[in-house]
């Protein structure tokens, strides 16, 4: 055999153990790993894990992933595994998506076909209104866009994410009450929906995040949820916004109407109903309302898709509007999160601490009250903000409140700083309630200019003194129920970028999203 076919054996056969070597090393790695997730699943199913997590919604699924990731042993109990549907839940500001990549999950807006929302678009008695996220924004270091989206696709894509670690387990099942032994909540009792047999779960922390509808909320905590309006959704399928990426909101009679593109071909439509007024959808009431009492007030460049959806027959959908303030829970091992922890208004949209001994229920309890100081500027904000625009933008015949209304729209589309501000405040890039304190009071005093101008009647100034009461009220509500410190001087507000990611999971799915 000559030189070049011996070095070109040599070559081939080098080649080949090379391959053999690398391959057997990745199937070894690979069965390394796999027993890896076995036993940790094992320990998880037999009862052993450092966290119980309620609920695997947006906020529920980004904890268990975050948590997991650091090397915890998570248990998730999930009551349906299906894709949720859903009306609200389906923007996320431009703060969102910064905590969602701070947790390394921002590709899971990916794939999703979710829409580039740059700002919102604001519509009153035939004026129009586009107000952009602040693109200079020395405090916030991400892109200052929102995206909308189908909701059960991002939650669906974020529980794959959350399994995809070893030490993580999700299940179906349905938690029907928390274990509690002397004020401490040991781990829970559920019903597993494959096995169809109630057993346990115990973790030295559980946390509560199971929505709105929550059953173990009313164990833990007294607040007192309120439902203030109604919101009915639909989707026009096969349709574009001429203007697909603004959010917009239409200040109609007697309450708004929003609608935004949800993909690439369909556009969310959603109208605010009052509380003792709700149309039936079995009967075609609530059809015919949105035709021949809301389409008129639609903008003309929207009113198609607006009716084509309605024509299409499109499945309509009714959910309250609630607020409820947040309250902790007084016993230990336990912590609740998300829409089972606190509830505003959604027209706005708006991990735990490093923890070494889980098992130490005194640092479990204290780290509980330092997630609630880090959390107070944002759910400060939004909270306010959430109740200050469902009583500003309601239509009403008080004179007053009218006037209030105008100046919001007024002071929203004037430019500058103004409406930058409340950009800033809307889109989760500037969580400081001082900050919106004074927006809300240069709104408060736009409405008043409005009312005294040209010439200060004695029935407008009265008017002005009942609308700056109102708006002291309101305020002074959410000084009362927030707290005054945390409202007024936020001392954990400059380090809110640096230690609020370690936290940012727990309230990723109310704070930041419609």
């Amino acid at each position: 055999m000559d030189l070049p076919h011996v070095w070109l054996w040599t070559m081939l056969l080098a080649f080949v153990l090379t391959w053999m070597i690398f391959h057997f090393n990745n199937q070894r790695k690979k069965k390394s790993m796999l027993k890896l997730a076995e036993a940790a699943t094992e320990e998880i199913r037999e009862g052993v894990a450092d966290i119980i997590i309620v609920g695997a919604g947006v906020g529920g699924s980004a904890l268990a992933y975050a948590l997991a990731k650091d090397g915890r042993r998570v248990h998730v109990i999930e009551r349906d595994m299906r894709e949720p549907e859903r009306i609200m839940g389906e923007v996320m500001q431009p703060g969102g998506r910064f905590m969602l990549a701070k947790l390394g999950l921002q590709d899971c807006l990916e794939g999703i076909d979710a829409q580039k929302l740059t700002g919102l678009a604001v519509y009153k008695d035939g004026k129009e209104g586009v107000l952009p996220f602040p693109v200079e924004n020395n405090t916030f270091p991400y892109e200052p866009s929102a995206r909308s989206f189908h909701n059960g696709r991002l939650v669906q894509r974020l529980r794959q994410r959350a399994s995809s670690l070893p030490n993580e387990h999700m299940e179906e099942g349905t938690v029907k009450s928390l274990i509690e032994e002397k004020g401490v909540i040991k781990g829970v009792i559920y019903k597993n929906t494959a096995a169809c047999q109630e057993t346990t779960a115990f973790a030295p922390l559980t946390v509560v995040c199971d929505g709105c509808y929550s059953n173990l909320r009313r164990s833990l905590v007294d607040s007192i949820e309120e439902v203030h309006t109604y919101m009915v959704g639909y989707i026009a399928r096969n349709s574009q916004l001429y203007d697909p990426k603004s959010l917009h909101l239409i200040l109609s009679r007697p309450m708004v109407c929003i609608m935004y593109q949800i993909s690439s071909d369909e556009v969310r439509c959603i109208a605010e109903i009052p509380a003792d007024s709700v149309p039936s959808i079995a009967n075609g009431e609530m059809s015919t309302f949105l035709k021949e009492s809301m389409a008129p007030q639609i903008p003309i460049q929207l009113r198609e898709i607006f009716i084509k959806g309605i024509n299409d027959g499109a499945s309509m959908k009714v959910v309250p509007t609630k607020s409820m303030s947040a309250t902790l829970s007084e016993k230990k091992g336990v912590i609740v999160l998300g829409d089972a922890f606190n509830m505003r208004h959604p027209l706005i949209a708006s991990g735990m601490m490093p923890l070494e001994n889980l098992a130490n229920v005194t640092q479990v309890s204290q780290v509980i009250k330092n997630f609630n100081d880090i959390r107070k500027p944002m759910s400060a904000t939004v909270n306010t903000l959430g109740d200050a625009f469902s009583q500003v933008l309601v239509a009403s015949k008080d004179e007053a409140k009218e006037a209030m209304r105008q100046g919001c729209y007024d002071y929203l589309c004037s430019g500058g700083f103004r409406t930058s501000g409340l950009m800033a405040l809307l889109g989760g890039m500037n969580p400081q309630p001082l900050s919106l304190v004074l927006h809300i009071f240069g709104i408060t005093f736009t409405s008043i200019g409005n009312l005294l101008s040209p010439f200060p009647t004695p029935l407008h100034i009265w008017h002005s003194l009942r609308l700056f009461v109102s708006t002291m009220k309101m305020l002074g509500h959410h000084i009362k129920v927030e707290g005054a410190r945390q409202m007024i001087y936020p001392e954990s507000t400059p380090m809110y970028h640096r230690r609020y990611m370690a936290a940012t999971a727990l309230q990723l799915n109310d704070d930041v999203s419609y």
